[in-house]
C-alpha cells in the first residue's frame, strides 16, 4: 500500500494525516503551539514552533502507523492564511509571525485606500483592505519596527515558511497569495503599480507556483535534524496547497456551498469565472483549480465563541454536559442574543473594532440560555451566503448534531454532513495524492476520499421563527458598532 500525507498549519495546533490510496485516514496527529497577544489587538507565533511541532508530529505519526517509510509518496500542506513571516538575505527569522487575526493594521488600511483608491485596489485584487491580510502588516512592520524591515529580503505566508524549512525551497502559490493584497487576481501575478503606490519592494515576495505543481524534496538537512531521518527523500515529493478545506466534493462543483465550523466559520463557493459584482462584498480569490475562482465569507470567532465561553464559565464541565441540557431551551433563548464579534469581523462586517455582546439579559435567565445563544448565533452566520444564494444551495458541515440540524432550519437549506472531521489536513493529503498522479483529475479525488454521512433537513414553522430572530441581530451591529468603538478607549494598551 502506498501513502500521502497531510499537513495542516493551523492557528493553535499542527494536525497530520496519513491517508492510503482509498482515502482511508490511516494516523492522525496533532500538536499545540501558543498563540502570543503581547496587546490587545496583537495576535502572533513563533515560526520555529510550527517546524519542530510539525517534525514531531511526523515521527510520531509515522511510528503509530507502523508502516514502511519508503511506501510515502507525498506530502502536501494547508495553513492558516495571512500570516505574516519576514526573513533575512541569509532566510533567518527577523521576527514572530504576525497573524491573520491580528487587528493592530486599522491605520495602514486607511493609508492603502489614500495612495491607492478603493476603486483601484478592488480592480486589482479583488478585495477590500482588511487588517487581517497581509500588506497592511508590511506596513506597519515598515513604519513602527524600520530596522527589521530594511533587514527583510523576503516575506513568506505561514505553510510556505514551513515547506521552506522541510525543503529548503522558497514558494507560494496563487490561492495563498490572493489573501497577501499584494497580487492581481485576474493576472496572477504580484502587481508592480500595486507594490509602488505601497511602498513595497516586488522583490520581497517570493515566486509563484501552481497549487499542484511539485516543488521538490524533503530535505537530508531537516530529516537529520530533526531525527526523521527514516524520511526518504526521494519518494517523499511537496506539492503546494491551496486552502484545502476548498477540497471537497462539493467545492469543484458550482453553486453549492461548502461551510466549515473551527476557529472561525468559512463559507466557500468555487467558480469558474470573475464576477464584479462581489468584490469587496466577500472575499474573492484565485482557485487551487487553475483559472478558477472563489468566494468566501469569514466570521472570525465562531466555533471559538463557544470555546471561549466555556473556558470563562462553564471551565470545570464537559463540552457534552454543557450542550446536554440545551434541549430545554426554545428558540431565541428565552430573549437572549449573542454576537460572536470578539475579535472583530470580517463578512459582512469589515470591522476590526466591533466587539461582541449578550443582548436581553435579565435575572431569570440560567447558563444554559446563554450556552444556547452562543450556539444559535451559529445559524445566523450566513450574510455572506446570501450574497450569492440559489435555490439548489447545498451546504456540508463538520460540527455536533444539534449544530447541524438547527443550522438546516435556520439556512432553510438541506445539510450535507461529512463523514470526516479531518478537513485541511485530509484537503493537503488529497492534493498530494492528484501530485503523485494517482488520479488525472482533482474531481475523482474528491469523489474517493470524501463522502456524506447523513442530511439535515430544514422544518418550515422553525425555519419562520429563525427569520424573525435574524432580522433582530442583524439590527445589534448597527446599534453596537459606534458604542464598541468608544469603549476601546479603556482597553489595555
Amino acid at each position: 500500500m502506498k501513502y500521502v500525507i497531510g499537513i495542516d498549519l493551523g492557528t493553535s495546533a499542527v494536525k497530520t494525516v496519513l491517508v492510503d490510496t482509498k482515502g482511508k485516514i490511516c494516523a492522525v496527529v496533532s500538536k499545540n503551539y501558543p498563540l502570543l497577544h503581547e496587546k490587545t489587538g496583537y495576535s502572533e507565533q513563533n515560526p520555529e514552533e510550527w517546524v519542530q511541532q510539525t517534525a514531531s508530529a511526523l515521527s510520531e505519526l509515522i511510528a503509530n502507523a507502523n508502516i514502511k517509510p519508503e511506501d510515502i509518496e507525498g506530502i502536501s500542506y494547508s495553513g492558516q492564511m495571512h500570516g505574516l513571516v519576514m526573513l533575512d538575505e541569509n532566510y533567518n527569522l527577523l521576527r514572530n509571525a504576525i497573524l491573520w487575526n491580528d487587528t493592530r493594521t486599522t491605520e495602514q488600511c486607511h493609508h492603502l485606500y489614500k495612495v491607492i483608491g478603493e476603486k483601484r485596489l478592488l480592480k486589482i485584487t479583488k478585495n477590500q483592505a482588511l487588517e487581517g491580510f497581509t500588506l497592511p502588516k508590511l506596513l506597519w512592520v515598515k513604519e513602527y519596527e524600520p530596522a527589521i524591515f530594511e533587514k527583510t529580503a523576503v516575506f513568506m505566508l505561514p505553510k510556505d515558511y514551513l515547506r521552506f524549512k522541510m525543503t529548503g525551497f522558497i514558494h507560494s502559490e496563487y490561492s495563498d497569495a490572493a489573501g497577501t493584497l499584494l497580487l492581481n487576481i485576474s493576472k496572477k501575478k504580484w502587481d508592480d503599480e500595486l507594490c509602488q503606490l505601497a511602498g513595497i519592494n516586488i522583490n520581497l515576495c517570493p515566486p509563484l507556483v501552481e497549487s499542484s505543481e511539485c516543488i521538490g524534496n524533503i530535505s537530508e538537512a531537516f530529516s537529520q535534524k530533526n531525527g526523521i531521518s527514516h524520511f526518504n527523500e526521494t519518494y517523499l515529493q511537496v506539492e503546494l496547497i491551496m486552502l484545502a478545506e476548498q477540497l471537497a466534493p462539493v467545492f469543484y462543483h458550482q453553486g453549492k456551498h461548502y461551510v466549515v465550523l473551527g476557529h472561525r466559520v468559512l463559507f466557500f463557493l468555487m467558480r469558474n469565472e470573475a464576477i464584479e459584482t462581489l468584490y469587496g462584498k466577500v472575499h474573492y480569490f484565485n482557485h487551487g483549480k487553475e483559472n478558477a475562482f472563489y468566494t468566501m465569507g469569514v466570521t472570525l470567532s465562531a466555533g471559538h465563541s463557544l470555546g471561549w465561553f466555556k473556558d470563562n464559565f462553564a471551565k470545570n464541565v464537559t463540552f457534552e454536559e454543557l450542550l446536554a441540557d440545551l434541549k430545554n431551551v426554545p428558540i431565541g433563548s428565552n430573549g437572549l442574543l449573542f454576537t460572536p464579534y470578539l475579535v472583530g469581523e470580517r463578512t459582512p462586517h469589515a470591522d476590526a473594532t466591533i466587539r461582541g455582546s449578550f443582548i436581553g439579559m435579565d435575572a431569570s435567565h440560567k447558563k444554559r440560555d446563554f450556552t444556547r445563544a452562543v450556539i444559535e448565533v451559529l445559524r445566523f452566520l450566513n450574510e455572506s451566503i446570501e450574497s450569492s444564494r440559489n435555490e439548489k444551495l447545498r451546504l456540508c458541515y463538520h460540527g455536533e448534531q444539534m449544530i447541524m440540524l438547527n443550522s438546516s432550519r435556520r439556512f432553510n437549506a438541506k445539510i450535507v454532513k461529512l463523514s470526516t472531521e479531518q478537513g485541511p489536513a485530509l484537503g493537503a493529503a488529497m492534493l498530494a495524492a492528484y501530485g503523485c498522479g494517482w488520479y488525472k483529475l482533482i474531481g475523482r479525488v474528491c469523489n474517493v476520499f470524501i463522502t456524506s454521512s447523513k442530511t439535515y433537513y430544514p422544518n418550515a414553522e422553525h425555519v419562520q421563527v429563525y427569520k424573525q430572530l435574524y432580522e433582530l441581530y442583524k439590527e445589534v451591529y448597527l446599534q453596537t458598532n459606534d458604542l464598541s468603538k468608544k469603549l476601546g478607549e479603556f482597553k489595555r494598551k
